[in-house]
């Protein structure tokens, strides 16, 4: 069975930072595109990051040069570095694995709410 298990989600003041964490039981880790997603209420989920099996990263216009997303293969780990949150960054963020080899496979994490309020 296949897990993605996130962590680190949370309430923080606007200007402060939270590092999110998605450990996931996936055989071939190192292959997959690992990705953070973002959904609000009535919205559908956004892309705010992926990183691919060679570590190429790529970022939602809206957190460039305040996220920052990383992974180890060794533990099976993504994270998602946020700094300088800002209250529109209040969501449930989601953590998502990708693999196409013969056929596209997809798994979501149960999420974790980010909530970015004085």
């Amino acid at each position: 069975q296949v897990l993605l298990v996130e962590s680190g989600g949370g309430l923080v003041q606007p200007g402060g930072s939270l590092r999110l964490s998605c450990a996931a039981s996936l055989g071939l880790f190192s292959a997959y595109t690992m990705a953070w997603y973002r959904q609000t209420p009535g919205n559908q989920r956004e892309l705010v990051a992926s990183i691919t099996s060679g570590a190429s990263t790529n970022y939602a216009d809206s957190v460039k040069g305040r996220f920052t997303i990383s992974r180890d293969n060794a533990k099976n780990t993504i994270w998602l570095q946020m700094n300088y949150l800002k209250p529109e960054d209040t969501a449930v963020y989601y953590c998502n694995a990708e693999i196409a080899i013969v056929k596209r496979t997809v798994y979501w994490g149960q999420g974790t709410q980010v909530t970015v309020s004085s």
